[in-house]
């Protein structure tokens, strides 16, 4: 064979192995889908203190790991305990001011009682007195005097009564159930709340990662000072639109993680993502952008998928978040399947190498 037909030979073979890998591709991107673009993911929580304050001590370390309700660390107690106290102190005083008021309840009901019994005083003399003034033993004048200190007993009764509706309501309810104390008491609670914010705590599991806390630094209310990444983990995968067609809630998946190649592991779909950020739209005022493009292919579409581990399901929970993974949709049928689980053993091996 000339060196011409070999070379023909070649352009050949290779011709034929290049549509036969195309036309695999096509179907494989329909049937046997598999995607590079795909971590492990684990929820990030942002550590913010509740009040500001100078921060006094840092109880932790970076990785370190802690559980929920752990002291991460200590904000300045000083001025929170001065606010106590002084809450406190407005307690006690509202507590010393309705015994006042209790006091001065019972003094006034012993003056109206006095003045009740001025009043029948006042009217046995104003009877009397009219009797004798009918019988000519008195004079008129000294009639309208005596009736006039009967009104005028009348009178301060009724303004007594007055001041003590004006007491009880300043009094307010007893016990617990008074406004003043109410008042009081919830600027105590306050006080006491702000006072345990100077302790900042876990809110959940994890780890401590990427610390840059100092003691001395002054923190603000709302603002992150350092963050925990959660032990709950998420694998995700981003497939084109069209490479999920055949695939639902259920369908099986293999997945080889770049931290452990060559070794495979089963997975099964459990969500499709609702959306993705492209397709979000916000009601800001603004008109609206069109998509410009000057490619006549544009880029495909990638949707996201959420996937869990049938055999070892906690396994993610120990990687950390952002570890690399590549996925392998399997088919219903079983010489579907058998090809993506050739197809995925083929990727696995390659990542002993790259």
């Amino acid at each position: 064979m000339t060196p011409d037909e070999k070379f023909s030979r070649y352009v050949r073979v290779s011709l034929v192995g290049f549509v036969f890998v195309f036309i695999y591709y096509l179907i494989a991107d329909i049937y046997l889908p598999v995607t590079p673009q795909a971590r492990v993911y684990h929820p990030v929580v942002q550590i913010s203190p509740q009040i500001n304050g100078r921060v006094t001590k840092v109880l932790v370390s970076n990785n370190q790991q802690v559980k929920a309700g752990d002291v991460l660390f200590n904000i300045d107690q000083g001025p929170y305990n001065l606010a106590f106290e002084q809450a406190q102190l407005l307690l006690d005083d509202a507590t010393l001011q309705n015994k006042r008021l209790d006091t001065n309840v019972k003094v006034i009901e012993a003056n109206i009682s006095a003045a009740k019994a001025k009043q029948h005083e006042q009217k046995l003399l104003k009877n009397r007195g009219e009797k004798l003034y009918e019988n000519n033993s008195i004079s008129e004048q000294a009639l309208e005097s005596i009736r006039a200190n009967f009104e005028a007993s009348k009178a301060n009764e009724a303004a007594l009564t007055a001041q003590l509706a004006e007491a009880v309501l300043a009094r307010g309810e007893s016990g617990e159930q008074n406004l003043a104390v109410r008042h009081a008491a919830n600027k105590l609670a306050q006080a006491e709340l702000n006072l345990s914010y100077t302790h900042v705590r876990s809110l959940s599991d994890g780890v401590v990662t990427n610390l840059q806390l100092l003691e001395g630094e002054y923190a603000l209310a709302g603002k992150p000072l350092l963050a925990i990444v959660a032990k709950k983990a998420d694998l995700v995968a981003d497939f084109r639109e069209k490479s999920l067609l055949n695939m639902k809630l259920g369908s099986l998946a293999r997945v080889v993680f770049d931290s452990r190649p060559g070794e495979v592991y089963n997975a099964k779909i459990v969500t499709f993502e609702a959306g993705v950020s492209n397709g979000q739209l916000s009601a800001n005022g603004m008109l609206s952008t069109t998509e410009t493009s000057n490619r006549w292919v544009r880029d495909a579409q990638r949707q996201r998928i959420h996937l869990k581990l049938i055999d070892d399901e906690e396994m993610i929970t120990k990687m950390p978040s952002g570890a690399r993974a590549t996925v392998q949709l399997l088919p219903e049928s079983s010489i579907g399947q058998w090809f993506g689980a050739a197809q995925i053993r083929f990727i696995s091996w390659l990542h002993y190498i790259y």
